[in-house]
């Protein structure tokens, strides 16, 4: 059922936003021209609860959608790292945190009609502030402690609107049930 790839050309080839132009075959014979994916790299995002039971969300201004939301500490996962390395690294840049124990939930993929990534979900357990934010020089992010009841409120909500997160949340909630 894979389409075949006839052939490909980059309209855009950025680290942030590389798009290609594909024209496709698929198995029944027809030709899908032009076909649009946009690359990105892999990614990451962690439901982090501290030490005392206190669930980190960050809150930053997102500038596509136009609005300031909240969210889980999340980013990129650098060239020849490993996702786990990575979700670690970035809740010790973004939030300052360091955590007892990171449990992969799963990977999910944002848009897989449009988007070639997928994003790795944690869940991090036992942080302690252990430094000062260590933020990129495109971020502005304000650090947030919230109750596990509140979160899951605000999901009940639809306050928390990445949807990437908002899924990591629901699985993060399930992994802790399940782990009572």
């Amino acid at each position: 059922m894979n389409w075949k790839k006839l052939s490909s050309k980059y309209i855009s080839n950025h680290i942030y936003f590389t798009a290609r132009q594909d024209r496709c075959e698929m198995p029944d014979g027809r030709i899908v021209d032009p076909y649009f994916v946009v690359e990105l790299p892999v990614s990451v995002c962690a439901m982090a609860i501290t030490e005392q039971q206190e669930v980190i969300l960050v809150e930053q201004y997102r500038h596509p959608i136009g609005e300031t939301i909240l969210e889980l500490p999340s980013g990129f996962v650098d060239p020849g790292e490993e996702p786990g390395a990575a979700i670690a690294r970035e809740l010790l840049e973004e939030t300052g945190y360091a955590f007892q124990d990171i449990v992969w939930l799963g990977q999910v993929a944002a848009n897989p009609g449009v988007l070639n990534n997928y994003t790795h979900l944690y869940l991090a357990t036992g942080g302690v502030k252990e430094a000062d934010q260590q933020l990129d020089n495109n971020e502005h992010l304000s650090v947030q402690l919230f109750s596990i009841d509140s979160v899951k409120e605000m999901l009940r909500k639809n306050e928390i609107k990445q949807a990437l997160h908002a899924t990591c949340l629901f699985y993060g909630f399930a992994e802790l049930e399940s782990a009572k």
